[in-house]
């Protein structure tokens, strides 16, 4: 696609929407669906608990006091007991029942007439014409139930017509009672029910109206958000991460089975004025078409770009299962010489790719390399965000007219000492740098030098020497491998392995005790990382008919 066409499209092209896939089946987006399934659980153990306060404590202070018997106290008793089953097995539900959200709101629908019928049984059942319909309600004169039907489609919603027809027999219950209970002979015959039924149509029918108008807004609401939330040919599912540019999302298309994640870069890194995002647009799009066009079975696999209508670029990638190595070592400590050596060697590979088609990555870190399960194969790294990708001049002589102002170039706990000084062309070597600060890391858990301050951080990358890594750790490093890591931040770009392929040869010549096998690596996976890990996302991935969706770890960020 010409640069051309590609902002026009970016500029005036609106997001595809439609499409059932990405939603749940009321249309409401997923995650609003689930989080109204757990609070219907919760509603349902605070009914239960009301219930049993309401009737039980109103029993105790009713002997306390000497009053005569209710005559219709088994029957009142029998329905609160039920009520109160009611509301925990509901709760029990939204339990039980995590991976079916959608179905445990329709069980809700039930729930809500069945919760009306038992507040009606309790309040109209055996009422006389002495009583006053307002000493009955206690709540300036509106029935118990309004505030229940009322509540009712903020708690659990769903689509307009259920919740009509729900509020209408929720409505219907008080009269109900009072039928019943002039048939059963516990009322007198001579309870006006024209008068009754017009209290009725004034509130409890009054309130289902109102029921559906709210039902309707929160519907529309969610609509709209579903929407907003379908980028491309990707539904966003949920948010795993953000960070200084955007957010990444976890998200699956719309037709095809495929789990995926998108980062989306906010419209304010893009640019104040149309020029600037003009040119950050043009960056964005080389960058994306470079990384999707590395096929290193370590890089990670990006497959598709664009721009959203608010304005906000975005990447759609693989999803991964697993984290980074930044989340590696804060989570189980500094990790051992072999594991180190196999790790590197794999982001030697990606990055070997990148410098032969003359690209460099330029943001080489610990957040930046996931280590993960891919099919039968245990801590296998895939390189993310080439978000800083660069072409090297004799590629692309235009490049440097395409960093906008702006736009960070680096991380600063990792970044080369020509990069820092802004000194002369940059090449691979700037990525062996990094690869050397991301060893250290895995060997000891801590930074190569940490400043008080981004900026005094970048000095010390400038000016100082790093300590030997084994002065720094209590796990054993070989000899052979502490020289290579300083090796590669040497100060001196030419000091350094000249080459991603020069470093993976020298780190599979490091003398180790012993390798970092397959079996190791399942062990760890199996010991540390289970299965269950990630069961959570597995039960949503049934819920939305995906049988391969994947999972990325909480609080990790591509």
């Amino acid at each position: 696609m010409k640069e051309s066409e590609f902002l026009r499209k970016a500029i005036t092209t609106p997001t595809p929407s439609g499409g059932a896939l990405g939603a749940s089946a009321t249309g409401l987006p997923t995650d609003i669906v689930q989080d109204a399934s757990k609070r219907l659980g919760w509603a349902g153990l605070i009914y239960s608990a009301t219930f049993f306060l309401a009737f039980f404590g109103g029993q105790f202070l009713h002997n306390a006091t000497g009053a005569p018997r209710d005559p219709d106290f088994t029957l009142h008793a029998v329905v609160a007991v039920l009520s109160i089953a009611a509301g925990l097995a509901v709760f029990s539900l939204s339990r039980l029942m995590k991976g079916r959200p959608i179905l445990l709101l329709d069980l809700g629908l039930i729930f809500e007439v069945v919760g009306a019928f038992g507040i009606s049984m309790s309040t109209f059942w055996g009422i006389w014409p002495e009583w006053s319909l307002s000493e009955l309600t206690g709540f300036m004169g509106i029935p118990w139930e309004c505030v229940w039907i009322i509540i009712f489609p903020l708690l659990a919603p769903n689509t307009p017509r259920k919740i009509l027809l729900a509020s209408l027999a929720a409505a219907s219950t008080a009269p109900l009672t009072i039928v019943l209970s002039k048939t059963f002979g516990a009322t007198s015959p001579d309870v006006p029910l024209a008068v009754t039924f017009g209290y009725f149509l004034a509130t409890t029918y009054l309130c289902a109206g109102i029921a559906f108008v709210i039902s309707g807004v929160v519907y529309h609401i969610g609509c709209r958000l579903r929407r907003a939330r379908e980028i491309g040919s990707y539904q966003l599912v949920r948010l795993l991460g953000h960070g200084g540019m955007g957010e990444v999302w976890l998200a699956k298309h719309r037709m095809l089975a495929r789990p995926a994640a998108i980062k989306l870069i906010r419209p304010g890194a893009l640019g104040a004025d149309p020029a600037s995002r003009t040119t950050v647009l043009t960056r964005f799009e080389r960058e994306a078409q470079a990384t999707a066009a590395l096929r290193s079975y370590h890089t990670i696999q990006l497959y598709d770009f664009g721009v959203t209508e608010e304005g906000s670029f975005y990447y759609v990638m693989e999803l991964l299962k697993g984290l980074n190595l930044e989340s590696l070592v804060k989570r189980f400590g500094p990790i051992q010489a072999a594991r180190t050596v196999h790790l590197l060697r794999q982001v030697c590979h990606s990055l070997e790719e990148a410098h032969e088609s003359g690209l460099i990555h330029r943001d080489i870190k610990p957040a930046n390399i996931y280590t993960c399960r891919l099919g039968l194969e245990y801590d296998f790294v895939k390189v993310l965000d080439f978000g800083l990708v660069k072409a090297s001049g004799k590629r692309d002589t235009g490049a440097a007219e395409l960093t906008a102002e702006g736009i960070a170039t680096g991380t600063p706990a990792f970044m080369a000492p020509e990069m820092a000084l802004g000194k002369g062309e940059i090449d691979g070597r700037v990525d062996i740098y990094g690869v050397g600060c991301v060893g250290y890391w895995l060997l000891t858990g801590q930074r190569v030098f940490q400043g008080d301050s981004p900026l005094a951080t970048v000095v010390a990358h400038v000016q100082e020497q790093p300590v030997p890594p084994s002065q720094r750790t209590e796990l054993e490093i070989p000899d052979s491998l502490e020289q290579l890591v300083l090796s590669c931040l040497e100060k001196d770009p030419a000091a350094r392995p000249q080459s991603a392929a020069d470093l993976e040869a020298q780190l599979r010549e490091c003398e180790l005790d012993g390798r970092w096998t397959v079996g190791r690596a399942k062990e760890w996976w199996s010991l540390h990382m289970p299965e269950s890990e990630f069961a959570a996302l597995h039960a949503e991935a049934a819920d939305l008919k995906e049988a391969s969706l994947l999972t990325v770890k909480r609080g990790s960020l591509p």
